[in-house]
């Protein structure tokens, strides 16, 4: 009987954690192929979302048309420019080639010195050339900040200027997501209502991982604030453990 209860929670889970997948694709051999091809297996999966470089937007959104998957792209990305200007133009260049959600990395530099009113000018530049019903997501690269007073005081700027969701990683640095960020995050946004979404991002690989980000959720937002609105799993290689599980 445990047994048996046991797996329909790691199946309920499952469930839950695919409807709010970022299927990503952000190798550096990625092509408007592969991206076409990952939009295919997301629109079969009926993730949240596809994440692919801002050149293959287009391929993504053609095979998506007519679905509920959105296209998700990326700005100052990997590194985190200082230059938030720059960063902005992207954002816009992207929303223009068609993304529903662009992932923007923090002036990391800066950040890492404790700069973190260049954050919140990053996303109100941002959010000025986001269109209605875009989704501007703020990457953190929290692994690189480690202090969490740092963390926190950043992810209260990107809220306070508007910003959508919060993001926990690049994926591009040796630590990527981990539950200890990830709960800084959820304070910050529970201390704003709820109203500014997660996404998790950054070394996700089997259903475990991703069943303890969805308790981690539940435990400190409640079990009905977990919807693809409010939260994101960004993962390449999750889509598999998943299917496996629900």
């Amino acid at each position: 009987m445990e047994r048996a209860r046991a797996a329909v929670a790691d199946g309920l889970a499952a469930r839950r954690a695919m409807a709010c997948l970022d299927l990503t694709a952000l190798g550096e051999s990625e092509d408007a192929a592969g991206a076409a091809r990952l939009a295919v297996g997301a629109k079969a999966a009926g993730v949240a979302a596809v994440c692919v470089w801002p050149a293959f937007v287009a391929a993504a959104k053609q095979v998506l048309a007519g679905s509920d998957v959105r296209v998700a792209t990326v700005a100052n990305f990997p590194d985190g420019d200082d230059d938030i200007a720059k960063a902005a133009d992207e954002v816009a260049r992207a929303f223009a080639a068609g993304a529903d959600e662009v992932d923007v990395v923090a002036p990391l530099t800066a950040l890492q010195d404790g700069d973190v009113g260049l954050v919140g000018e990053l996303v109100q530049l941002c959010k000025a050339r986001t269109p209605q019903g875009g989704t501007l997501k703020l990457i953190l690269e929290t692994g690189l900040l480690a202090e969490p007073p740092l963390i926190t005081a950043a992810a209260r700027a990107a809220v306070m200027a508007g910003v959508d969701m919060l993001k926990t990683s690049t994926g591009k640095v040796p630590v990527g997501a981990t539950l200890e960020a990830a709960a800084l995050l959820l304070d910050v946004i529970a201390e704003a209502g709820g109203r500014v979404g997660l996404k998790v991002s950054g070394g996700l690989r089997t259903a475990d991982q991703a069943a303890g980000y969805l308790a981690l959720c539940d435990a400190v937002m409640g079990p009905d604030w977990v919807t693809p609105r409010t939260f994101r799993l960004g993962a390449s290689s999750l889509l598999d453990a998943l299917e496996a599980r629900r």
